[in-house]
């Protein structure tokens, strides 16, 4: 009997530094109500110098681990998504490997940006049910801070994205009625420069120069309009499919966890899919946008804060750079 795949633990981590809107007003020309009215963030965390993505993952994950009441020795595999990693290569999952003292299993990074903790619940999911690995650790988890243009040039962006972790511990659900139901997903690379960090790049040698650094071609750039454009109708459409893929309806969600991409989409989706307040979970006044790990934070805070109980339908949805998105129906 195929085994679904179902949430043992979930944990997360952010940076203990917390930047403010006015804290950014004193270093570009912008104010907290600029930034309130057109992303909804109050404020968000930035690593000091020192701190790194892996140790973000690795509070995180012990979290999760605790959670599950597991070691890290009952760990079969890792799914690390990051668009941050610490270093060019190696990717970040075998230094969280190491630093949990994990056995010498597979450690696997993915690179799916906002879309990334979904992506990575696909891997896991995949091979729970094919009996590949029985405990799967998932994390997202990103320092977006470092790679910011924190002037005026880089408004639209540094206003935004921010830096935190988020894990999750799967394993085989021992009720078929319980776990991960339906995944959706999607990529469509015609807009790939919408929303992307052009250098350091393997496509350039060197794989950046002075002239990339100089014309900040190695900070993330987005155009925002585009972004939120497709946002708004392609969350909702992929929630409905997962949604009918486990014979589901969006009136039937207990709660939708949203990336935390911008307060305005994470509302124009709900109104989409007719949803109450009540049923959709924002964190992003207080984080920012983290990226892969905007999802595995709000969920630990919605588990341990008894917004999600046994039996409850939800549903995490994800949109972001590629254009990459997806959704995962859930029955906790």
């Amino acid at each position: 009997m195929v085994s679904r795949a179902r949430f043992l633990g979930t944990g997360m981590a952010v940076p203990d530094r917390v930047v403010t809107n006015d804290d950014l007003s004193g270093r570009m020309e912008t104010t907290d109500e600029w930034i309130r009215t057109r992303t909804g963030i109050e404020e968000r965390r930035w690593v000091t110098e020192g701190e790194t993505g892996a140790e973000l993952a690795l509070a995180a994950s012990r979290q999760a681990l605790a959670m599950a009441s597991l070691q890290p020795s009952a760990i079969d595999a890792i799914v690390y998504a990051t668009s941050t990693p610490d270093h060019f290569a190696p990717g970040n999952g075998v230094f969280l490997q190491r630093m949990l003292g994990a056995d010498p299993i597979p450690a696997l990074d993915i690179r799916t940006q906002c879309s990334g903790f979904i992506y990575a619940l696909s891997v896991a999911d995949a091979w729970i049910r094919a009996g590949s690995y029985r405990t799967v650790l998932v994390v997202g988890a990103e320092v977006q801070s470092t790679g910011m243009d924190v002037t005026t040039r880089g408004r639209n962006t540094a206003v935004i994205f921010a830096d935190g972790a988020g894990a999750a511990v799967l394993g085989p659900s021992d009720d078929p009625d319980r776990g991960i139901l339906a995944i959706d997903l999607h990529s469509d690379g015609t807009h790939a420069e919408k929303l992307w960090v052009d250098a350091p790049g393997s496509m350039y040698h060197p794989r950046v120069s002075e002239a990339q650094l100089r014309e900040g071609r190695h900070f993330l750039a987005m155009d925002g309009k585009e972004v939120f454009r497709h946002a708004v109708a392609r969350m909702p459409e992929s929630v409905r499919a997962a949604l009918a893929a486990a014979g589901a309806a969006p009136a039937d969600l207990s709660l939708l966890i949203p990336h935390q991409a911008n307060l305005r989409i994470s509302e124009m989706v709900q109104r989409n899919l007719g949803l109450d307040n009540g049923q959709v979970y924002n964190n992003i006044q207080r984080y920012g946008n983290t990226t892969a790990a905007t999802i595995p934070i709000a969920l630990d805070e919605c588990v341990r804060a008894d917004r999600i109980r046994p039996g409850d339908l939800i549903a995490l949805t994800a949109f972001g750079s590629g254009f990459l998105w997806g959704s995962a129906a859930v029955r906790w």
